[in-house]
This record gives C-alpha cells, structure tokens and sequence, in this order.
C-alpha cells in the first residue's frame, strides 16, 4: 500500500471505503506484524479524516439552521 493517496487528500466516501478495506485484510489475519501495523496507522488516519468530514458536515448544517431561524 505504498502508492496511496494521502489521507489528507481523500472525500469522506473515498476515505470511509479504505478503511472498510483495511479493517477487513486486518480482521483475515495472515499478515506480517510490520505490514498489520502500517495497516492500523493507515485505518487510524483514515477513521480521523471520516470524522473529520463529519464534523464539517455537521457545522455546515449548524449554520444553515442557525441562519434559518434568523
């Protein structure tokens, strides 16, 4: 997984879709300590970046209603 897009630079479904996919390589096993641990730190940055989109997400719908009441 070396040629990756950076967390940073991923959407939030782009994001959500890799972690999918390295929790289930992480859960299959199989897999050496050095590559799981990559994998974890990878899973980790991704989880944080969904929430991340989540939070902005939520902000802009704060607002929106904020200014609607006004």
């Amino acid at each position: 997984m070396s040629d990756e897009t950076p967390v940073a630079e991923l959407g939030y479904e782009q994001a959500r879709d890799e972690l999918t996919v390295v929790v289930k390589l992480l859960e299959q096993g199989g897999i050496d300590l050095d590559e799981s641990l990559q994998l974890w730190e990878r899973g980790e940055a991704l989880a944080k970046r969904c929430e991340e989109h989540l939070a902005g997400a939520r902000a802009r719908i704060e607002k929106a209603i904020a200014d609607g009441e006004q």
